[in-house]
């Protein structure tokens, strides 16, 4: 884990140059907060803020950051364009929680799905769905050319994946899903780029 962390931040520092020198404060924040989603004496993974703490880093953070080492500025197309991605690279936890409700229960791992059943979890997964599908016409309303709207193609895709979380009977079904979670994302920040470049 250090020497992975090491070798992140020491990568990071090479963009300095592009970013200036307040980003190694954003490689600290990250790797504390790592470090703290299972280690510490009170990890957040265990306490519910795992969802919380995935849509900030690997959303918000991630995005805006990564924006403005390119642009030199922060705008708030850039934040927009983090939300959905936050969202979506939540929803990957949401299913691994789903799937390990029962044995996080007994552990003592308080997740969102453990706090608040399964049915929270499913309203939770499809909202993320809604708003990620819905971000693009927002794009497309701030005068964005169509091409914007490309993510909008995985619509059938993430309603399926909805459907599969409400109708999964066993693990292995969930552990297929998580992997399919993860590619949606994947498919949707390529298509959200390529209407973006367009």
């Amino acid at each position: 884990m250090w020497a992975v962390f090491a070798v992140a931040f020491a990568t990071g520092l090479g963009l300095i140059a592009w970013g200036g020198p307040w980003l190694p404060a954003i490689g600290v924040a990250s790797i504390l907060c790592g470090i703290a989603y299972t280690g510490g004496p009170w990890p957040l993974g265990y306490n519910g803020l795992g969802d919380v703490f995935v849509f900030v880093f690997f959303g918000l953070v991630a995005v805006t950051a990564t924006y403005f080492v390119q642009a030199g500025r922060f705008g708030a197309d850039a934040l927009l364009a983090a939300v959905p991605i936050g969202l979506l690279a939540a929803n990957i936890l949401v299913v691994n929680n789903y799937r390990d409700a029962d044995t996080d229960a007994a552990a003592g791992k308080r997740t969102l799905v453990v706090r608040f059943g399964r049915r929270f979890a499913r309203v939770q997964f499809g909202l993320s769905l809604v708003v990620a599908l819905a971000m693009p016409l927002v794009f497309a309303m701030r005068s964005h050319r169509g091409w914007c709207l490309l993510p909008l193609l995985v619509a059938p895709l993430a309603s399926r994946h909805a459907r599969r979380l409400r109708d999964s009977r066993t693990p292995a079904e969930l552990i297929a899903l998580l992997g399919d979670t993860g590619k949606l994302l994947a498919l949707y920040a390529g298509l959200f780029a390529a209407g973006e470049i367009l």
